[in-house]
């Protein structure tokens, strides 16, 4: 399997941390150890794929500093991280990709083996799409959903599922055969610990000190 885009989606609004629809506020750009939140996503994300592109709305210049294409959801989309999955989407089949793996933007402790994981557990599986899970002890696996494999094949079936009114990943994937790739904790540590809350935020600086 190819290389394929990495996708980093950034284009929510941070509600939990005061965001609304006149303020956006940017999980990403908020600071963790000396550095933003996206430089943590980008140091583990970025070697993993041949390229990086940022899904984000909103005004593409706050995101200057780092360098990277940033693709929009189509005008009036906003339909949360699937309409970021589908611009990731058709970027990648614009520029001669097969497939994109998306990450979120608030995610400073993400695997180191994200993309092999996926790519491994979609060769031996053939599913068009592999999302991520880590062991739960109240069920057999905790979905991560916005950190999954995904074919270029499946943009147009994902158009049209917006279009129905389709919003939630798992809806659109588990009818198509997904896969699940499971990932262990790391120590105490949940790999796809995410920066929701300012009380998350102060528990992502203790894990740094760690």
């Amino acid at each position: 399997m190819k290389s394929p885009l990495g996708v980093i989606l950034a284009g929510g609004q941070a509600t939990r941390m005061g965001g609304s629809d006149e303020n956006l506020v940017d999980k990403g750009l908020m600071q963790l150890g000396g550095r933003v939140i996206l430089d943590h996503v980008l140091a583990r994300f970025e070697p993993q794929v041949a390229q990086v592109v940022l899904n984000a709305n909103g005004d593409a210049a706050r995101f200057d500093a780092f360098n990277l294409p940033v693709i929009a959801d189509a005008p009036g989309d906003l339909a949360g991280p699937l309409a970021g999955i589908l611009a990731g989407l058709d970027y990648a089949a614009e520029h001669g990709f097969d497939h994109i793996v998306t990450a979120a933007a608030d995610t400073p402790f993400l695997p180191l083996d994200l993309v092999p994981q996926l790519q491994l557990r979609s060769e031996t599986t053939g599913a068009p799409v592999v999302l991520s899970a880590t062991p739960c002890p109240e069920r057999k696996q905790q979905r991560q959903p916005t950190f999954g494999l995904w074919s270029v094949d499946l943009r147009d079936d994902l158009r049209a599922a917006l279009s129905d009114g389709l919003r939630k990943i798992v809806a659109f994937t588990q009818p198509r055969g997904n896969a699940y790739a499971e990932f262990a904790l790391t120590g105490d540590v949940n790999p796809f610990f995410n920066v929701n809350t300012p009380e998350d935020l102060a528990q992502a600086h203790e894990i740094l000190k760690g």
